[in-house]
Formats: C-alpha cells, structure tokens, sequence
C-alpha cells in the first residue's frame, strides 16, 4: 500500500483489507521513517491472521511488536507519530527497496532480509528453494563426514582455470 510520509491514515485502510496469511507491505511517495506502524496496528493484523509487517517507514512500540511475536521488517524504529489526514493507495502494485511488488505476490522476509516472488513465479520458485533446501542438506551431511567445500563444489578446476596455484592442505 501507498501513504503519504508522515500520514498513516492508509495503513487503517490497508488493516481492513487484510486477511488470514497476508503480509501488509507499506511505502510512503518520498522517503519517511516517521513511526507510522505500532502495536495498536499489529494487534489488529494478528486478530486477523496476517503474518508481518513490511515497510519503508518506520515503526513504534518495537518492544511490544516483539514481545507480542509480531514480525515487522522496517526501515526504523521511531517515537515520531503521524496525522491521518492524506489519501493513498491499497492494493496497487508499490515500488519497496527498487523492487516492484503487486497484490498477491509472495513476499518473504527473514532475518537476512526480505525478497518478492511475482504471483505467476511462486510454483517453480518453491520447487527451486526445495532443490537448494536438498542440496545444501547433502552438503552438511558431507561436511560433517568431513569433505570440504573444494572438492563439494569442485572448485580445484576453477581455482586452475583462473591460474591460481594452489596447494591443498595435508596432515
């Protein structure tokens, strides 16, 4: 959804449109890290089922978002309330971190940051994560039997193909 900076007035009507699974990704037109998201927000979405916040902005009461197990990705955290005074957007494909992101696509965020999948990708990209998901299992599982990662990945060719000398370790 799309809000104004310093005007949270769209997140009230972004709330309302949520549903069970959703995750409320907000921008703002030009650059705001005013705390337009809190916990009186995150306890409305959690009551109806969504999953997280995304954001540009900024957010308040992070204590309460975590203590509370809400997930909110944003950009800050700051006291600095907002008016409710400014028309926007819901439900229009917004532009978050150079990435266009469309209602319905897959938004996914974790520790590590946060990424999109177009709606039309979601099939082959959970296909592709569950082949990455195996193969990096069975490179643990080599790992711990101790291969190591050069021969793993079969790096001493490219290491040679780059002219690079290289003399493996020996006990």
């Amino acid at each position: 959804m799309l809000s104004w900076p310093g005007d949270n007035l769209m997140i009230h009507a972004a709330i309302e449109q949520c549903r069970a699974g959703d995750l409320l990704v907000v921008t703002t037109n030009s650059p705001s890290l005013d705390g337009s998201f809190g916990e009186l927000f995150a306890t409305q979405l959690q009551h109806r089922g969504a999953r997280g916040l995304v954001t540009t902005g900024g957010v308040r009461d992070a204590v309460d978002l975590r203590a509370m197990g809400f997930p909110v990705w944003s950009a800050a955290v700051n006291a600095q309330g907002t008016v409710k005074a400014t028309p926007g957007a819901v439900n229009v494909p917004i532009v978050v971190g150079g990435v266009v992101v469309n209602p319905g696509d897959a938004v996914i965020a974790d520790d590590d940051g946060v990424m999109v999948v177009p709606r039309v990708d979601v099939a082959r990209a959970i296909e592709a994560s569950q082949a990455r998901t195996d193969k990096e299992a069975a490179a643990r599982a080599a790992y711990l039997e101790g291969a190591v990662s050069m021969d793993q990945n079969k790096l001493r060719g490219v290491l040679a193909d780059l002219g690079v000398v290289y003399e493996p370790y020996r006990d």
